[in-house]
């Protein structure tokens, strides 16, 4: 009737995934979910209000109420070059932030959720050029430069990042946010609004809602879910409404 997922956004990642049908369009939902966290980022208990400590996590697993929340699938390119189909219960995104799931991945862990991540960041735009993109949302086409594209169901990632502050996990829709042709002097410049939730702001921002969307790229961009590292574009997401029962306080 239940299942506790203890550990961090990516065993949360791999429980959620594991409950996916073989076509990965649907849940086995005959266990809700519930999360003891215990790893470095976080994001996803943020949305939801689960608290991090431990005595009150288990307190919701005795007594917290059931919500039906939005899963994101993910169609992309797998390291062996062949199709790929997972699920995501948080965050899927392609570009920059890709690369600094892999650099925070790689780095020391030592320094926290968000420290980590904040020197992970750093690090990535230093390195990083923009590309020209496909994107399509919806069925609406269009190109242009960018350095990420996020499809947000829940409101944070990257350690705290509040990349989506206003997403509702349970609307049946992505919070679509493509950080356009920004540079490094933007960064240092704008890097408070990673945090302050207010990325929407920067005029190369742009937010919107989608139930389907799909990202082309002229070089092939790493693609992250919930942190995780399981290929690369061409990718799309497309939202499952109300797949997860999950227990929150």
């Amino acid at each position: 009737e239940l299942l506790v997922a203890v550990g961090g956004d990516g065993t949360v990642n791999e429980v959620v995934d594991g409950l996916a049908r073989d076509d990965r369009r649907s849940l086995d939902d005959r266990a809700a979910l519930a999360v003891i966290e215990r790893g470095t980022g976080c994001d996803f208990i943020r949305t939801h209000g689960i608290p991090k400590r431990l005595d009150a996590a288990v307190a919701v697993l005795a007594g917290g109420r059931e919500r039906r929340i939005d899963v994101g699938r993910a169609e992309l390119v797998g390291p062996d070059g062949t199709p790929v189909a997972r699920l995501f219960a948080n965050v899927g995104s392609c570009g920059i932030t890709g690369d600094v799931a892999y650099r925070a991945e790689a780095g020391t862990k030592r320094l926290g959720g968000t420290a980590g991540f904040l020197v992970a960041t750093v690090q990535a735009f230093r390195a990083w050029s923009n590309c020209g993109l496909l994107l399509e949302v919806d069925g609406v086409r269009r190109e242009l430069r960018a350095a990420a594209v996020a499809c947000a169901i829940g409101q944070a990632f990257g350690g705290g990042i509040k990349i989506a502050p206003q997403a509702d996990p349970a609307d049946g829709l992505f919070d679509l946010v493509t950080i356009g042709d920004v540079g490094k002097l933007d960064l240092a410049r704008n890097v408070h609004r990673l945090y302050l939730g207010t990325l929407g702001r920067h005029p190369r921002v742009d937010e919107e809602r989608a139930r389907r969307v799909r990202i082309e790229a002229e070089r092939a961009l790493p693609v992250e879910l919930d942190g995780e590292l399981p290929g690369t574009t061409p990718v799309t997401f497309e939202v499952l409404p109300g797949a997860l029962r999950l227990l929150v306080p």
